[in-house]
């Protein structure tokens, strides 16, 4: 078939898709339906893997953290019983030992979340009762803790109680003017008045929690002023080389059960999770909304497809007499196939752009909402219009094969 064949019969597909606007318009509709959940769904889950594949991902492939195990269930007839938390002094011991293994390159760094109610303020200026204050030591570059202004605290400022502090970016818009430099100045805590040494890098928010409404006070102040009784704190260990991450979960493991006095045989009272396989996990995780999303675009196109081999069967039987007249012209029963298979690719592809633009529309917008990361999934926007392609074949061919056996005499009696 020629070039100026096929661009003919292009434009005669055109012509008569805009012959029948309602019916197409509605054809178009339905596809884009289908393919707007797909791509909606998939793209609000691709920007929530964005987002923590950002989040958690920051430690980098060289750290791990420290927690206490999460228990729960019924055992034996018996529930579990709660482990205990990972108290200061399990910080400490762990810290000394670490340091007196020579042989070991590990970093550590520990954190407690002291509470999400606190309130600051500053003259007149105050924030609201909901910002979240952490008690870190002077490794915050452990814990990968970017700061877009000043400086974090020393090792020294970390084991002491010094009145500083370390505020997010949300505060400060809450306490200062543009004009004004944050750091150097005073703002007060419970009572207790503070210096601003840094800024924290502005980071959205991360599973319901602005990273931009936080506050860093040392452990000490956080001791201070907000009780650690039944808290737990955490552990980030880093080490220089990624190779040697496994040696050093291993020496940390057995650490950590010698300071929490974890009796041989018995499980390990805390849990060690590395950064890059909670990434993994929490991805694995959203797989499952993915799925759903396919299953529901297929489901929907199964429906488009059905009611395009109507429309399409609706237009054979309408068009009878240009089928006939065409025949008895010399167009071949190919030419006649090959016609109406074009008119249900290009129904097929609108739907397909239209339902894509209205998918990434939607799925963005839920990124918005809940501030993650803008995506745009190019892998599904293509499957996507393959399976535009292929619902439009499979449900146009059997009208066109029967267009393209139509005898032109009978279709011209019948017309």
């Amino acid at each position: 078939m020629s070039r100026s064949v096929f661009l003919e019969q292009v434009k005669v597909a055109i012509r008569s898709i805009r012959g029948q606007a309602l019916r197409t318009t509605l054809t178009v509709g339905i596809i884009g339906m289908g393919i707007m959940a797909l791509i909606a769904m998939v793209t609000a889950t691709e920007s929530l893997k964005a987002n923590i594949v950002q989040e958690f991902s920051s430690l980098g492939t060289n750290t791990f953290t420290i927690k206490p195990k999460r228990t729960g269930g019924i055992t034996h007839g018996r529930r579990k019983a709660p482990t205990d938390p990972i108290s200061y002094d399990d910080v400490r011991r762990f810290t000394k030992s670490i340091k007196l293994n020579s042989d070991l390159d590990l970093t550590t760094s520990a954190s407690i979340f002291a509470t999400s109610t606190a309130i600051l303020s500053r003259g007149t200026k105050r924030t609201d009762p909901n910002t979240q204050i952490l008690g870190v030591d002077g490794n915050l570059n452990v814990s990968s803790i970017p700061l877009s202004v000043g400086r974090g605290f020393t090792s020294i400022e970390g084991e002491q109680s010094p009145a500083m502090i370390v505020i997010g970016s949300k505060i400060v818009s809450k306490l200062f003017e543009e004009w004004e430099e944050p750091v150097g100045e005073n703002i007060l805590l419970k009572g207790s008045r503070y210096t601003v040494i840094g800024v924290l890098e502005s980071r959205g928010s991360g599973f319901g929690m602005s990273q931009d409404n936080q506050c860093l006070i040392t452990i000490p102040s956080s001791r201070r002023q907000f009780s650690d009784k039944n808290r737990s704190y955490s552990l980030v260990c880093s080490v220089d080389k990624t190779e040697n991450l496994a040696h050093a979960t291993e020496i940390a493991t057995g650490t950590m059960r010698m300071v929490r006095k974890d009796a041989p045989g018995k499980e390990s009272s805390f849990e060690i999770s590395q950064s890059n396989s909670l990434v993994d996990t929490l991805i694995e995780a959203t797989s499952g909304i993915t799925i759903a999303a396919a299953v529901i675009g297929i489901i929907t196109l199964f429906g488009a497809g059905i009611g395009l081999m109507n429309i399409m069967l609706v237009s054979v039987s309408e068009r009878t007499r240009e089928i006939g007249t065409r025949k008895s012209l010399g167009a071949s029963s190919r030419a006649i196939r090959t016609q109406f298979l074009v008119e249900v690719i290009i129904i097929g592809q609108l739907g397909g752009s239209v339902g894509i633009l209205a998918g990434l529309g939607l799925g963005n917008l839920i990124a918005i909402f809940f501030e993650t990361p803008f995506v745009i999934p190019w892998i599904w926007i293509f499957i996507g219009l393959t399976l535009c392609m292929i619902t439009s074949i499979a449900s146009g061919y059997y009208p066109a094969r029967k267009a393209a056996l139509l005898d032109p005499i009978d279709a011209l009696g019948r017309a």
